[in-house]
């Protein structure tokens, strides 16, 4: 028998080998040959090229390998309840069950949200002699959830809901395959990610996977699946058919933040993609008609930083920078992938709209790692930035050394500062309030501080689009069920409330924060994926609706909500029944006809 046919005999058993090298020592002697390979990836385009008689030869080389050095197994946690994945269903589904009305001035289109949802959830770990990774619940491939909204000649309303996967490149190569191919490569041991980041790019070409499933945005009336290490893919929203990778005609290469802005009075669309190799960070602008890269600058970041989401005002694109860092370079030394550092500092920078590094205005804050902007305006001499401001990162939690279970059950509950128990370091770090940063472009002061009470945790904010870089009266947000989402040991957080912030209302019991009015949701309802819908004609910021997907996790029955802006707090006034239940997820969008 030949060496090959003698690992292919192996792979039947998928266990790891039998060796006298540990993790430590196999890695280390490979340290040069890796820091060598890491160098060179550095310098390379998003994709590897090779030809394709070497790429099958190798492909097949390096498969048996990856299949006999590694066992796959499920994490069990990444499939509790409303967070397991659900099949796609056939075609488009009529759907009868409607408590309440669609109000007439409703608008007709689609409700569209995307989630992980992984395609084969049993394979989720990866152990072999590198050490063990696993994948989040965070990359789980992307599935699209519509509700669409038309109306019959006869003026009554007809109501249909579809999902459908985001077919993305590493989605398709997974499903030629039928099983999991890509190794987690983003939480679990130092030597397990940069082997995993080793393999998968030997195969793939590609260090990760296109999960897809973090956000939907319109464009030039076109949309667009992404998650912020990869470009958008556009969906067919009549279909959810995936079109094809969107990358400006050619023009834009890199990855694409999961929240693009589009400017007021230009219609031009703001992005920018953070990567671990140089550059870092670069802004984009792209035209309003979606095919012309009218901007691109280097913000001459100096290593590899997590940042999920850019602002603008009417005139600056507002740039956050805070030490959530990720890179290579770190797991070469022991390192977690990705990881907030705590003792460095965190700025916020003001660029002119179509600025650059060097005329962009940077104001040093406290320390934070924030993933989602409310909304930033220009107000006077002072820029205003507000948002969800957490301190430390879900993603991937703590280090893999550390008990998660425990930890999470003290990041996410409300901290006790009092006890003699608190942990600054732990306790409520991942706590989530509604924060502002006022920043003065004369003085270069900054005043910021929480803006809503230290009982709530608030995340998923969402604003009148039409609202977006200029001053706003009203935001709504999910709260947290800061309770349920401590007692999940893989940290997958659940939200029990609707919340409409009033900025120009003080609280009544406390001048230092704004007034909360909070929708309440029957016990054991969690909702996902919060938009704001304009009421036809409106007249009013908050003339509208706000919907959401809302799963009965007793009776295993999800729906979607519509409930009045103005009557915020009074029961929705339609609760549509859909035919099949969907997963919690991430982000959503309402797209009017």
């Amino acid at each position: 028998m030949n060496s090959m046919s003698m690992i292919k005999a192996r792979s039947i058993h998928k266990s790891p080998p039998t060796s006298t090298l540990t993790p430590h020592n196999f890695i280390s002697s490979l340290s040069s040959p890796f820091k060598t390979l890491l160098k060179e990836w550095e310098k390379l385009p998003l994709r590897i090229e090779v030809s394709n008689s070497m790429k099958a030869a190798s492909l097949n080389l390096v498969d048996a390998f990856v299949d006999w050095m590694y066992k796959f197994s499920d994490l069990p946690a990444l499939i509790e309840e409303n967070f397991a994945p659900v099949d796609e269903i056939d075609g488009v589904v009529l759907v009868h069950n409607l408590e309440g009305e669609i109000p007439e001035t409703f608008p007709e289109g689609v409700y569209i949200r995307n989630g992980p949802n992984p395609q084969y959830p049993t394979q989720t770990t990866a152990t072999s002699i590198f050490g063990s990774t696993a994948y989040t619940w965070y990359e789980g491939d992307g599935m699209l959830h519509a509700t669409y909204f038309d109306k019959a000649g006869n003026g009554k309303w007809r109501i249909s809901y579809k999902n459908k996967y985001v077919v993305s490149e590493t989605f398709q190569m997974e499903k030629e395959r039928n099983k999991a191919s890509f190794i987690p490569a983003v939480d679990g041991q130092p030597h397990g990610i940069l082997a995993a980041f080793v393999f998968n790019m030997l195969r793939f070409g590609k260090a990760v996977k296109d999960s897809s499933n973090t956000s939907v945005f319109e464009h030039a009336g076109r949309a667009y699946a992404v998650t912020e290490n990869h470009l958008p893919y556009e969906i067919d929203i009549a279909t959810l058919d995936t079109v094809g990778l969107y990358n400006v005609y050619g023009a834009w290469n890199r990855p694409f933040t999961g929240h693009p802005k589009k400017a007021p009075r230009t219609g031009e669309l703001v992005t920018m993609g953070v990567d671990v190799r140089k550059p870092h960070f670069v802004l984009g602008i792209i035209s309003a008609d979606g095919k012309n890269l009218l901007h691109k600058v280097n913000l001459e970041y100096e290593s590899g930083k997590l940042i999920h989401e850019i602002g603008i005002t009417k005139n600056y694109n507002i740039i956050m920078d805070y030490p959530l860092r990720f890179g290579i370079d770190r797991v070469l030394v022991g390192k977690q992938f990705i990881q907030h550092d705590t003792n460095a500092r965190a700025r916020i920078g003001v660029m002119p709209r179509f600025g650059d590094a060097k005329s962009t205005s940077w104001f040093d804050v406290k320390n934070h790692c924030s993933y989602h902007l409310i909304n930033s305006f220009e107000e006077g001499h002072e820029v205003v930035v507000r948002g969800c401001r957490i301190l430390c990162s879900v993603i991937p939690g703590p280090d893999h050394k550390t008990d998660k279970a425990k930890w999470y059950q003290r990041a996410f509950l409300q901290p006790k500062k009092d006890s003699k128990e608190f942990d600054p370091s732990v306790d409520g770090i991942l706590f989530s309030r509604p924060y502002e940063w006022r920043l003065d472009l004369v003085t270069g002061e900054v005043e910021e501080g929480y803006i809503t009470c230290e009982e709530v945790a608030m995340d998923f904010p969402a604003i009148n689009n039409n609202f977006i870089g200029i001053r706003n009266k009203y935001a709504y947000t999910q709260v947290v069920d800061s309770l349920a989402t401590s007692n999940s040991i893989a940290g997958l957080t659940k939200y029990k409330m609707l919340a409409k912030l009033h900025f120009d209302i003080k609280n009544e019991d406390d001048k230092n924060f704004i007034n909360v009015d909070y929708h309440v949701l029957e016990e054991n309802h969690f909702c996902s994926g919060v938009q704001f819908v304009e009421k036809k004609d409106a007249v009013d910021e908050d003339d509208g609706w706000l919907i959401s997907y809302v799963h009965d996790e007793k009776a295993n029955v999800s729906k979607v909500y519509i409930i009045d802006a103005k009557r915020f707090t009074e029961e929705p006034v339609a609760k549509i029944t859909l035919p099949q239940r969907v997963p919690y997820g991430f982000h959503g969008i309402f797209i009017s006809k």
